[in-house]
């Protein structure tokens, strides 16, 4: 199973439509998973029209329309793994362990708010992803997603992928941490 992880879209803002790199890794996925600052009602319409499954919570930029429709936190098992989000993770000390409490029955934490990317993993598998913005990357190199790939027995690896141009490049694999 594979799950398409974006954040921070910022619609109309940042743009009308996801790069179309991103867009497909997200038709091809098998779940999306949108962790906030969708903006509008119209740009959650967008996402849920790509065609897979979508899992989404709202950010701190969506309208109060869109806060009416999306949960702050969501949770969703997928190929064994279950899988948290939230919009906003706090302060970086003490994430890792923050996150673990507010989620405690999941073995991925997927976040946005900052459109900085990062994955990291403690020693006993938990982690926690950050898939940065497609859409609006502010002082990172490059525009970018993630893609978690689910085997059946719950592991999963990580990739980043950078969305602008050129098209469909290889943001390569994030350095990975240790909570």
């Amino acid at each position: 199973m594979v799950i398409a992880v974006i954040s921070d879209t910022h619609f109309p803002r940042a743009g009308t439509e996801l790069p179309p790199a991103c867009a497909a890794e997200c038709r091809a996925a098998d779940l999306v998973v949108h962790a906030g600052d969708l903006a509008d009602a119209q740009a959650l319409a967008g996402f849920r029209a790509l065609g897979p499954p979508l899992v989404a919570v709202c950010g701190n930029i969506d309208d109060e329309a869109l806060r009416a429709v999306l949960p702050e936190t969501a949770e969703v098992e997928v190929g064994g793994l279950r899988v948290g989000v939230v919009h906003d993770a706090g302060p970086e000390a003490g994430r890792g362990a923050r996150l673990r409490r507010r989620f405690p029955g999941c073995g991925l934490v997927v976040f946005g708010h900052s459109h900085i990317p990062l994955h990291a993993a403690a020693p006993d598998g938990f982690q926690i992803l950050n898939p940065g913005s497609p859409t609006d990357r502010r002082r990172q190199p490059r525009a970018s997603m993630a893609l978690v790939e689910v085997g059946g027995t719950g592991a999963a690896r990580v990739r980043f992928i950078a969305v602008d141009e050129p098209p469909g490049a290889l943001a390569g694999e994030f350095v990975r941490t240790r909570l």
